[in-house]
């Protein structure tokens, strides 16, 4: 039944007028705004949806997007000159560095937030 079929995935914010420049600008993707919902092209896959909840948007709880790169701590570099803030952890489950980055279990990876909370992560390419 779907094996034919061009999946995708979404995630709500809470304005998208406030979203989209983070999206476009700082994160550099190409974004399609249609009918008050925004579409991410994402490289190599299919596209994003972004879709407005307004006041009753909760942001995820979890990683909505990763975005594996070659360099993890280049990536935080340049995001963070684009004012990106990175996520500290210190738990029983994440530890990260003075970065914001995680070294652990054979994986690099740092996690930041979208402007309506929702999680996203660089993660280096194995």
């Amino acid at each position: 039944m779907f094996r034919n079929t061009h999946a995708f995935s979404g995630f709500s914010v809470d304005d998208i007028a406030r979203v989209k420049p983070f999206y476009t600008e700082t994160l550099g993707l190409d974004v399609e705004e249609v009918d008050g919902m925004l579409s991410l092209k994402i490289a190599g896959g299919a596209p994003v949806l972004v879709y407005p909840k307004g006041p009753g948007h909760t942001p995820a709880t979890y990683t909505t997007l990763n975005f594996p790169v070659a360099d993890v701590d280049a990536a935080v570099d340049e995001l963070g000159k684009r004012g990106v803030t990175f996520e500290q952890y210190d738990n029983e489950w994440i530890k990260t560095d003075a970065k914001g980055i995680s070294r652990a279990n054979g994986m690099t990876i740092a996690w930041f937030k979208d402007p309506a909370g929702n999680i996203f992560s660089v993660l280096e390419e194995r």
